[in-house]
């Protein structure tokens, strides 16, 4: 017969034990819902699909998650924390990036990439939520990349991350297109990019416009009052000319 120190002290580690078991399916499930969310989207997903890809039952998806919403902020909450773990870790890397670890990065978050390309076109008030974050999180990790020397530092550090997060998202939409064009899957992991990444970091590294095309640009939209890290201010009054007509509009090559 056990003493009552011998009960109280087995205790904890049934309960550990539990715990570590709960943990376990708790992830099976995240990750079953995140696969299965990214090939038929949420509204067409059931809890009873998920449940049996991960091996459950529904009932204990619902224990874990609370309902099919609580299990989808799960999978949100997955996805941006494994971009943001794999962005700073190649930013942490700077001028000596290791692109084999990347690319091994890439490969572990295909089902990510596929579960964005999929959820972002379906009508939730979450996928704003979701960029929102994802741009958030691309202002902490490209600071980062500045630290280190892998990037070159902003005049706007949110506007270049948002603007870098709705194309790398576009991208992710367009996969399809981006694949007819290209010959790039960018839901295959790091096998199907190269044709995408080539070009991708040639228009980041040495950009399109000429210095002298860019300080006009900068000059114009600064002069319209785009200023740098400030909302554009509201239009001014059109002058008016001779009989009150307004003055002509600035001509299309100059926009």
């Amino acid at each position: 017969m056990r003493s009552a120190a011998e009960g109280v002290g087995a205790r904890p580690v049934d309960e550990r034990r539990r715990t570590d078991l709960d943990r376990t399916a708790r992830a099976r499930i995240r990750d079953a819902a995140v696969a299965r969310f990214g090939v038929d989207g949420f509204a067409s997903t059931s809890v009873r699909a998920v449940a049996a890809d991960a091996g459950v039952s529904a009932a204990l998806v619902i224990h874990h998650f609370g309902s099919k919403d609580g299990l989808r902020a799960a999978c949100d909450a997955h996805v941006l924390e494994t971009i943001r773990e794999g962005k700073l870790a190649t930013m942490a890397g700077g001028a000596g990036l290791d692109t084999l670890a990347a690319l091994r990065r890439l490969d572990d978050a295909a089902p990510v990439l596929r579960y964005l390309a999929r959820v972002l076109v379906e009508p939730s008030p979450r996928v704003a939520a979701l960029v929102d974050e994802l741009v958030e999180d691309a202002v902490g990790y490209s600071a980062e990349g500045e630290r280190t020397g892998l990037l070159r530092p902003s005049r706007d550090p949110r506007a270049r991350a948002a603007v870098m997060i709705v194309w790398s998202l576009g991208a992710l939409v367009l996969h399809e297109h981006v694949a007819r064009l290209l010959g790039a899957d960018l839901l295959d992991g790091a096998d199907g990019i190269a044709a995408y990444s080539l070009p991708a970091a040639e228009l980041l590294g040495e950009g399109v416009l000429t210095p002298a095309a860019l300080a006009q640009v900068t000059a114009l939209y600064e002069r319209l009052g785009h200023a740098p890290g400030r909302a554009p201010s509201a239009p001014a009054a059109a002058p008016t000319g001779p009989g009150g007509e307004g003055a002509p509009p600035i001509p299309d090559e100059t926009r």
